[in-house]
């Protein structure tokens, strides 16, 4: 199981919400979670590797090193093309972190590009076949790749395609819940395989009188559609 902490969250309260995304992040490891940093990064190559630096990295001064955020997996965006996520791919072998890069996001507005056809294929399968073309470089020992793939849960007739295109790829699966995504409707991204999905739920769980209770009914959930 892991957190997700939003960094936009955080950023916008300045150096006292750095200061709250640290404490997060080390009262989740000492419960045991993983630490997925939410911001969606991506930029000019010298651009990406200070992200990649700040997220699990450090940054050398004539001081000493200052480290980073340490978290264990991180979003990426990859409009600006390869260059520009060899840095955060760079970062994350350096430091034995995962990265979940955008490919069909959950919110409505997505179909605007990433559905967009192009000579071959639709925008979000071109990235899909960068995504697998890179997660030769995250390749663990059980064949599953730390370079996994953003697929939202609203629109899951792409699941299939995508768990196809990308088989060692976990996926970061956001929607369920407050944006309508339906968990039992995600069971092609859990095909027999060794790749399988991490499902977000942030305000469905926040918001339900008991949130507790809420993460255990989707916990069960998953776990049902994904060994079925």
């Amino acid at each position: 199981m892991a957190v997700k902490p939003q960094l936009a969250c955080f950023e916008r309260l300045g150096a006292p919400g750095w200061g709250a995304l640290e404490a997060t992040c080390a009262a989740a490891r000492e419960a045991g979670l993983l630490v997925v940093a939410d911001g969606k990064r991506g930029d000019v190559p010298v651009t990406a590797a200070a992200y990649a630096q700040a997220l699990v990295g450090e940054t050398p001064t004539p001081w000493g090193a200052v480290a980073g955020l340490g978290a264990d997996a991180f979003t990426a965006n990859p409009l600006l093309g390869r260059d520009a996520l060899e840095p955060l791919v760079a970062a994350a072998e350096r430091a034995g972190a995962g990265m979940f890069v955008l490919v069909r996001t959950s919110n409505p507005g997505a179909a605007d590009l990433q559905d967009l056809p192009a000579p071959e294929a639709p925008l979000h399968e071109c990235l899909a076949g960068i995504v697998d073309e890179l997660s030769e470089r995250l390749l663990g020992e059980s064949g599953i790749s730390g370079m996994g793939a953003v697929v939202g849960a609203t629109e899951p007739q792409h699941f299939a395609r995508m768990r196809a295109l990308m088989p060692r790829s976990v996926f970061l699966i956001p929607g369920v819940g407050a944006q309508g995504g339906r968990p039992e409707l995600l069971g092609a991204a859990f095909a027999a395989g060794r790749a399988a999905g991490l499902v977000a739920a942030s305000r469905g769980i926040a918001a339900d009188p008991d949130p507790a209770a809420a993460a255990e009914r989707l916990r069960a959930t998953v776990w049902e559609i994904s060994t079925t």
